[in-house]
């Protein structure tokens, strides 16, 4: 079966031939019953064995590079079909796992999506320590504040801070998103503290790209913050890039407490109007398809996460 995929990705052989070792994966995967574990366990590595002898043999059949270049020019229908494939990968490996094939430790390419703030603040230091627990785990990290497609990106696992809403996906919640205003104390020095939501109006605001009307709260009280009765000079779409540019006087800006926490608490930034919050429910979610199988590599990597950064440091 895998043999037939990969001959179909790269544009080879007839339907007849892709499908001739379907059989052979069903009588692995069926064969037996509960008590028939070692059973099934050989089938299946003879399956492997004999599959990695055919892909070894159409290796041999053509010049090197005439064959490495067939593999580098993926056809149009192999590059459609390319997440599918990895999809397949990955159930194969829990499939091994659920057989305990991969009993000792995970292994593989991890396709992790995150924004590139967080991970610089929160991930990268954490890094080491996980390699040094899962030697055999390669972490592929896309780092990106521009949210990348899940799905299209065939991407294992991502962070993102949204309500999760989208059915195709699953998650496991990483900590609340909670979002303030904050200014540099020189700023505020040079333009007034606000004192209440309408000492906004005028002020310079450091505006992400995407910015809309959003509402504070306080108690019963409501007030919505819309940027255009503000002075907005600068228009971001990357969270360092807002951070540093609040730092340097730049004006208020609306950021996460994960983001500017330790700012806050150094006194670098100010926290502006703490009685009021903005009122959304973002949350950082870790997420997977939810088509995918939780793989072994995927479920450690969010574990050792989860068991990092939560309850959140970042917390005032």
């Amino acid at each position: 079966m895998v043999f037939g995929i990969f001959r179909k990705m790269f544009g080879g052989g007839k339907a007849a031939g892709r499908d001739k070792d379907l059989p052979a994966v069903r009588e692995a995967a069926g064969s037996g019953d509960d008590g028939a574990g070692g059973e099934r366990r050989s089938r299946f590595e003879n399956l492997e064995r004999e599959t990695r002898g055919r892909l070894e043999a159409q290796s041999h059949e053509m010049p090197g590079q005439a064959y490495f270049s067939q593999l580098q020019a993926l056809q149009e229908e192999g590059a459609a079909f390319l997440p599918y494939a990895r999809e397949i990968l990955a159930q194969s490996e829990a499939a091994r796992a659920a057989l305990g094939l991969n009993a000792e430790r995970p292994t593989g390419t991890l396709r992790f999506a995150a924004p590139s703030s967080f991970a610089q603040l929160h991930i990268m230091r954490l890094l080491p320590a996980f390699h040094a627990e899962y030697p055999d785990i390669t972490l592929d990290l896309r780092l990106s504040d521009t949210r990348m497609d899940l799905i299209e990106g065939s991407f294992d696992l991502a962070l993102r801070s949204a309500p999760l809403q989208d059915i195709s996906l699953r998650g496991r919640k990483l900590g609340d998103d909670t979002r303030v205003l904050c200014a540099a104390p020189e700023y505020l020095a040079r333009r007034g503290t606000p004192k209440e939501p309408q000492d906004l109006d005028g002020h310079d605001l450091l505006s992400w790209r995407s910015a809309a009307p959003r509402d504070l709260v306080a108690g019963s009280r409501r007030f919505t913050l819309d940027p255009a009765r503000m002075t907005c000079r600068t228009i971001l779409d990357d969270g360092t890039a807002q951070r540093i540019a609040t730092l340097s006087g730049g004006g208020l800006s609306i950021n996460s407490l994960w983001s500017i926490a330790h700012e806050i608490q150094a006194g670098r930034l100010v926290h502006v109007l703490q009685d009021w919050r903005l009122d959304d429910a973002s949350v950082l979610w870790l997420i997977y398809p939810r088509s995918n199988v939780l793989t072994p590599k995927v479920r450690v990597f969010m574990d050792f996460l989860l068991a990092r950064l939560t309850p959140a440091p970042w917390q005032l």
